[in-house]
């Protein structure tokens, strides 16, 4: 199963919790609580920053690979396009 594949079965199954212990230093909690507001959940607003990242690094590595085939196929079609303007030049 592919990282995204990973994620996406990750967001779906997003009822199943377990819980985790982490550190974290006190200005960053200080920074979640603020941003979180007085009646929302650290765990809430960890699990929804980190939701959104997942999904933007998964974002980024599908763009890769499509740009990594993009490039490929132009590599291509340059090397084809070289090819017809070299026989072209040669007939002259």
């Amino acid at each position: 199963m592919g990282a995204a594949s990973r994620l996406e079965f990750l967001w779906y199954d997003g009822g199943m919790k377990e819980k985790t212990s982490i550190t974290l230093s006190r200005d960053l909690l200080a920074g979640i609580d603020r941003l979180a507001g007085p009646q929302g959940s650290r765990s809430a607003f960890i699990e929804r920053v980190l939701r959104r990242y997942l999904r933007q690094q998964a974002r980024a590595q599908a763009h890769a690979h499509d740009l990594e085939r993009i490039n490929h196929a132009a590599e291509q079609l340059n090397s084809e396009a070289a090819d017809v303007l070299d026989y072209q030049s040669a007939e002259e």
